[in-house]
Order: structure tokens, then C-alpha cells, then sequence
């Protein structure tokens, strides 16, 4: 017997997305406007032009690339979905670097390291006693 495998609508995608990132659709602002430029009369007339803002997050996007405001919502929760992904993202990658910076700032200096440095010290101390003989003549 062989399996079928069900497949799911852009709609049932969305949703699936939404609870993976636990984006919560009464965290979502919408508002429509009316949308400009291409469309003819459809555009001036009717409120295709949809505005989210994630309230938690405080991102906001404006999309009126169809004619349609089923098609625009749609596309517009996808566009929000990325940047809410890529804020996460960005600031996982912030966290992971200063912790990396903290770790690399608080190790011990290595073995080579540190001679070079004593190396350098001596250095110094041999140029600043140098000059202090040629004073006291």
C-alpha cells in the first residue's frame, strides 16, 4: 500500500512557521491603507496596501506588491516571519561573538607569548638605563 503524502497549503506553512518562531497572531498589528502606482483604478479604490507590526519585537512592514489584500496579508506575514528570523539571528551571532571575546580576553597568555613580552620588558629596561648613564656624565 502506498503512502500519500498530504501535502500542506501556503496557509497551513505559514502557521506551522509562525508557532515554530512563537509568533502569535495576536501579536500582529494590521492595518490597510491605500496602496499607489500600478493597479489602475483597483489600488486607489479599495485598502490592498496591509501594514503588520510584531508588538513584542517592534518590527513593522508595509507590502503592496499585489492587487489583491488576501495575497498582500500573505506575503507581508512571510516578509515579517524573515525579518523576525533575521533579528534573532543577528542578535544570537552578537551574543555567541562577545562571549567568544570575553573568553578570548580572559585566558592566560601563552608560554611564547609571555617570553616575548619579558623579552620586550628587558628590552625597554636596557634603552631607559642606557639613556640614564649618558646623563649623569
Amino acid at each position: 500500500m502506498p503512502t500519500t503524502d498530504i501535502k500542506t497549503s501556503p496557509e497551513e506553512q505559514l502557521a506551522q512557521r509562525m508557532s515554530s518562531l512563537g509568533v502569535m497572531e495576536r501579536d500582529l498589528e494590521e492595518t490597510f491603507v491605500c496602496s499607489g502606482g500600478k493597479g489602475g483604478q483597483n489600488v486607489n479604490k479599495t485598502a490592498t496596501c496591509v501594514m503588520l507590526l510584531h508588538r513584542p519585537s517592534g518590527i513593522r512592514v508595509k507590502l503592496q506588491d499585489a492587487r489583491h489584500q488576501g495575497a498582500n496579508r500573505y506575503a507581508a506575514r512571510v516578509l515579517l516571519l524573515d525579518k523576525i528570523e533575521t533579528a534573532r539571528r543577528v542578535r544570537a551571532a552578537e551574543e555567541r561573538a562577545t562571549r567568544e571575546k570575553a573568553r578570548r580576553q580572559s585566558r592566560k597568555p601563552s608560554r611564547a607569548a609571555k617570553q616575548r613580552m619579558l623579552a620586550d620588558k628587558s628590552h625597554r629596561a636596557m634603552k631607559k638605563g642606557a639613556r640614564r648613564v649618558g646623563a649623569m656624565d
